[in-house]
């Protein structure tokens, strides 16, 4: 060949190459295989990880709920020892006379109805309210003036703690005479 003349034109490698990158292939089954057990691998540590992490918040709340359990009345129990501490003083004066055994009882049945208010203990005297079997419990029956199931006499009181019944109030209730 001279000089002058050119080669026919044969296709540059670095051409081919860039077409045969265009040119979609699809994986082998094993690269598609080692995808999916990645990817597998991924989810599975993932759920593995969730596990346990409901796990931990599941142990974590039961602690709680025993905590609360356990320590629920920490802040009644703290108001009620100075009602005791009272008690404990009265009892502990010497020269005491009946009066000042009265004064100081009143001070600490005011001081114990403090606590209750703080903490919503409700007295049930129900004295002349129609009877209720939710919040009182009826001892006996008398005949009476009053309307059938009134309350006639309360022998104890009830109390309740917010909307609770603690201790129903047992009564005495009228019923119609013969």
């Amino acid at each position: 060949m001279e000089q002058n003349e050119v080669a026919p034109e044969q296709p540059d490698q670095a051409a081919q190459a860039e077409q045969a990158e265009s040119v979609e292939t699809m994986p082998s089954t094993e690269e598609m295989l080692k995808q999916a057990e990645l990817k597998a691998q991924e989810h599975y540590d993932a759920w593995m990880y969730a596990k346990a992490e409901a796990e931990n918040i599941r142990r974590r709340a039961q602690d709680d709920v025993s905590k609360a359990h356990k320590f629920a009345v920490e802040r009644f129990s703290n108001e009620l020892l100075a009602v005791r501490d009272s008690l404990e003083a009265g009892l502990a004066v010497e020269t005491a006379t009946v009066e000042s055994f009265k004064s100081g009882m009143e001070l600490t049945l005011k001081q114990l109805n403090s606590v209750f208010e703080k903490f919503s203990i409700k007295e049930i005297n129900p004295s002349g309210e129609k009877f209720d079997a939710h919040k009182h419990q009826a001892i006996g029956m008398l005949e009476s003036e009053q309307e059938p199931n009134t309350v006639v006499s309360v022998m104890q009181k009830g109390y309740q703690l917010h909307d609770r019944v603690l201790r129903p109030a047992l009564v005495m209730v009228a019923k119609a005479k013969e």
